[in-house]
């Protein structure tokens, strides 16, 4: 490849470099300005080349940042993540990043722009989306987590040479230990939701470690009665008012888990009640086949689920926990009563153990004491068999 230098101004000079041929072809050029002295220039030029030859050029684009989302939502986004997280991010990138930088040239976003940013909406009133107050540091690390994402796509499209993102510091985030209530408290809320639509979800949840959607998307076809196991196999989504979605289960693959005496019962003794609503309902009881759903048998919304069960707590004057704690619950329990992670992992439908050790390790009884028991026998063995013969 090569490429000449030519003076446009007092400090002020121009690149021309051959970039190749294009699909019919013909010798494409690139001009490039440098603003500073010819060494500058010559620097720059041999850089662009030095790329060219590597195979790692990218082509000038004046593509500002704005019109990159457009491109990356539609073109990447909306075939590859469900529908929920691609309302989430376009609520992102419309509200946060468009106002902080999305005039600008694709090309010129740098990684002091972006922690620019992230310093300001962690700052009282500097949202960029007219809100008041400061953003959460969670907040903000999803949304690094996003723009990170975005500009790898960049760099695969080549429309950027590196990745922004990866010189920049995302807001450190304390994590916070997975709430969970023990059996007597687990028992106390059952006895609670005894009587009303919300026994039967708690009872799955508790007893099944089921999340909302996929309570809400359980079918009696799941159900196997005779081996006492429940398939499951999607969960409902409402990414927005109005909107319900049958997806595949968060993890996307389905599993099945074993059902305990007490909820399979509970389960049977539904399905009577249901049967009998049905009938008297006649043809305006809607057939969907669902365990969990509205009185006439249509879709019980996650959002209406989520408000019946906060104001069920109210009635009972409980101060928590709320229903995705649940399943953490079922989670701390079995592995309190001794069950193996692995086993755990699969039945919470984690996609990794690992991920399961991450947010259980600390709910793991008497591990810690154990491995302090087991270090203190074998080095109190290696030290009596090192100590020297004593003479008699």
């Amino acid at each position: 490849m090569t490429g000449n230098i030519q003076k446009r101004g007092k400090h002020s000079w121009r690149l021309k470099f051959d970039i190749g041929k294009d699909a019919t072809g013909k010798r494409v050029f690139e001009f490039v300005t440098v603003t500073g002295k010819r060494a500058e220039a010559e620097a720059e030029l041999a850089k662009r080349l030095t790329a060219l030859n590597s195979g790692a050029y990218v082509e000038n684009s004046k593509i500002s940042v704005r019109d990159f989302f457009d491109k990356w939502i539609t073109t990447y986004a909306e075939g590859n993540v469900s529908a929920k997280t691609l309302e989430g991010y376009k609520s992102i990138i419309e509200h946060h990043f468009k106002p902080a930088f999305g005039s600008l040239p694709l090309q010129k976003l740098s990684p002091l722009q972006i922690q620019t940013h992230y310093a300001s909406v962690l700052k009282e009133g500097g949202r960029k989306d007219g809100r008041k107050g400061a953003l959460n540091p969670r907040t903000v690390l999803h949304q690094h987590r996003l723009l990170s994402e975005a500009m790898e796509m960049a760099v695969r499209w080549q429309l950027l040479v590196r990745n922004p993102c990866d010189a920049v510091t995302p807001p450190n985030v304390v994590t916070k230990e997975v709430e969970a209530i023990d059996e007597d408290a687990t028992a106390w809320l059952i006895i609670a939701a005894a009587g009303t639509r919300l026994y039967l979800p708690i009872l799955m949840t508790t007893c099944g470690g089921l999340r909302r959607g996929e309570v809400l998307a359980a079918t009696w076809s799941n159900l196997d009665r005779e081996r006492s196991i429940l398939h499951i196999t999607r969960a409902i989504s409402e990414p927005k008012k109005n909107v319900i979605l049958f997806k595949e289960p968060k993890s996307k693959r389905t599993r099945k888990i074993a059902i305990p005496t007490l909820l399979m019962e509970a389960l049977l003794a539904h399905r009577k009640e249901q049967e009998k609503t049905r009938e008297a309902l006649g043809a305006a009881f809607q057939n969907n086949d669902l365990i969990c759903c509205a009185p006439d048998g249509s879709i019980w919304k996650p959002s209406a689920f989520t408000s019946s069960y906060c104001a069920l707590l109210k009635r009972r004057k409980l101060t928590g926990p709320n229903f995705h704690a649940l399943r953490h619950s079922h989670a701390s329990q079995m592995l309190a009563d001794g069950v193996d992670l692995k086993t755990v992992s699969v039945r919470l439908g984690h996609s990794k153990a690992s991920f399961t050790l991450t947010q259980y390790c600390h709910m793991l009884p008497g591990q810690d004491g154990e491995a302090a028991r087991r270090v203190d026998t074998v080095l109190r063995k290696a030290l009596e068999k090192a100590q020297p013969t004593k003479v008699m």
